[in-house]
């Protein structure tokens, strides 16, 4: 059983910055999909970034690239994703999740996610 758990979400101002952090076990670090989503009051729950292939291979979605980064530590077991310039609509729980390697899918966006962790919360406020 693949276990994620979050932490380093909180409240900020526009335009700051926070660092969220999931620990996980080194086999899933190293080999599946990890990917953080988030989910605002009121609204499904959609992807923001995903890293694979020995962290080289990173995907974003329109709205945070260039200010959103993720990265992971195979020597702390940590998956990370730096916000910089957090807008109020950046609002939302945030949640690590993982998936398989196996099956591919062409679209990241779409993979069904096999393992979440508990979500951490981060509030922009203007």
């Amino acid at each position: 059983q693949v276990q994620l758990v979050e932490s380093g979400g909180g409240s900020v101002q526009t335009t700051g910055a926070l660092r969220l952090s999931c620990k996980t076990d080194e086999y899933t670090l190293r080999y599946y999909f990890m990917a953080w989503y988030r989910q605002a009051p009121g609204k499904e729950r959609e992807p923001v970034a995903q890293i694979h292939g020995g962290g080289v291979d990173t995907y974003y979605v329109d709205s945070v690239k260039g200010r959103f980064t993720i990265s992971r530590d195979v020597h702390e077991n940590m998956l990370h994703l730096q916000m910089n310039h957090l807008k109020p609509e950046d609002t939302a729980m945030y949640y690590c999740a993982a998936r398989p390697p196996w099956p591919p899918y062409p679209d990241w966006e779409k993979a069904p996610i096999k393992y979440w962790g508990q979500g951490t919360q981060v509030t922009v406020s203007s």
